[in-house]
């Protein structure tokens, strides 16, 4: 697994996300508001565009999630699984604060 630079801490806005291209993969980087940093896969799998950076931040039952921008489900940062199509998801990264830099890391 390689760790990648993505951009500095402060750079990354909580509620908001943030697009990047790892390699071949895009990521979508988000800081909640509790400061928890997640990285799933930019792709929406239910249109194929690339906006999951785009979606609403927030929570369901304490679960942190963001909402689809275009069709509007809802995915757990945590595990990339959609809450209202269970079969569909998103990939997971790990992802980590070293000093005042964002990693992530693909494989």
């Amino acid at each position: 697994m390689t760790w990648y630079e993505i951009c500095r801490y402060d750079h990354l806005q909580p509620e908001f996300g943030m697009s990047a291209l790892v390699g071949d993969r895009v990521v979508a980087l988000f800081r909640t508001r509790d400061d928890e940093l997640f990285a799933v896969g930019g792709v929406d799998p239910f249109c194929g565009a690339g906006v999951i950076s785009r979606g609403i931040v927030g929570d369901r039952a304490g679960e942190p999630v963001v909402a689809s921008p275009m069709l509007k489900q809802v995915f757990s940062l945590r595990t990339g699984r959609c809450l209202d199509a269970p079969e569909a998801g998103l990939p997971v990264y790990p992802v980590r604060r070293r000093d005042e830099v964002v990693e992530v890391a693909v494989g």
